[in-house]
């Protein structure tokens, strides 16, 4: 990340609390950064979209996602330090959206600029987007780093083709080449294990968590995915040299059987593409 001001350096192995000490008094106190990245948090969360009274939307009215009820803190970072800690730090992979609002609160808090601009400067222009993306904000201004995230399905592909080549844009580097291979390989065993012990398991076998994506086996390598809500979904084959990118609307935020579908249909894609098909 060299060619711009932003100097800070964050230690995945440090203590949420010690960018973020306001998280001390919430379940997220003893986390570190690298239970952010792997969602290995112990904080009591419930990704439940169905369920009313799951955190995931409570927190969607304190980000002003949804019409606020009374005693809905007012805003993204406000709420996150309500949460509580349903079990150890570091045991089962579980996939919270605030982990990743609390991972976008760190990193403004190391930089001391807004996610916004952290992305702009590090990501957007140096990929070469061709369009301007937009972020939601919170009613206090805050980003909302877990979602909201509005750009043209050519801008997500040049991102998947930042992940496809290693990081680099142009032959120039954007994203650390080690960072993405460490994601495809991790070191630590336990982020495989953490991952097959829970139910994801049998959606995607021999899958697992790393770094904020998921990752999944693909005929060559390890496949990079990012996925979102109601079907959206970035697939970045590496070994193929293929990237798909899909935007969607289901009317479900999350639908087990659409997902395979689509899965499917990326590796299909990707076969065919290799093979000199298309």
């Amino acid at each position: 990340m060299v060619g711009h001001s932003y100097k800070a350096q964050i230690d995945p192995a440090a203590p949420v609390t010690a960018y973020v000490p306001e998280a001390g008094s919430s379940g997220y106190a003893g986390a570190t950064v690298r239970h952010l990245l792997d969602m290995r948090t112990g904080v009591a969360f419930r990704e439940t979209y169905a369920e009313l009274d799951a955190e995931v939307r409570v927190m969607e009215r304190s980000m002003g996602w949804r019409p606020a009820e009374p005693g809905d803190p007012a805003g993204a970072y406000p709420y996150l330090i309500t949460l509580g800690q349903a079990g150890p730090h570091g045991g089962e992979f579980t996939y919270r959206s605030a982990d990743s609002d609390m991972l976008g609160w760190v990193c403004e808090r190391a930089s001391g600029t807004r996610m916004a601009d952290l992305i702009a400067a590090l990501i957007w222009q140096p990929m070469g987007a061709e369009r301007d993306a937009e972020i939601t904000c919170d009613p206090l201004g805050s980003a909302i780093h877990d979602g909201g995230v509005s750009a043209t399905a050519r801008d997500l592909a040049r991102f998947g083709q930042l992940l496809v080549d290693d990081g680099k844009a142009g032959g120039n580097p954007v994203v650390p080449a080690a960072w993405l291979a460490a994601t495809r390989a991790p070191d630590d065993p336990g982020v495989r294990e953490a991952f097959a012990a829970t139910e994801n398991e049998l959606v995607l076998p021999g899958g697992w968590y790393r770094n904020q994506f998921w990752v999944i086996p693909g005929p060559g390598g390890p496949v990079l995915v990012c996925l979102g809500i109601h079907g959206q979904l970035v697939y970045a084959d590496r070994a193929a040299r293929t990237v798909v990118v899909k935007l969607s609307s289901w009317p479900d935020p999350q639908h087990t059987g659409y997902l395979l579908d689509t899965l499917r249909a990326c590796a299909a894609l990707t076969a065919d593409l290799s093979a000199g098909g298309l």
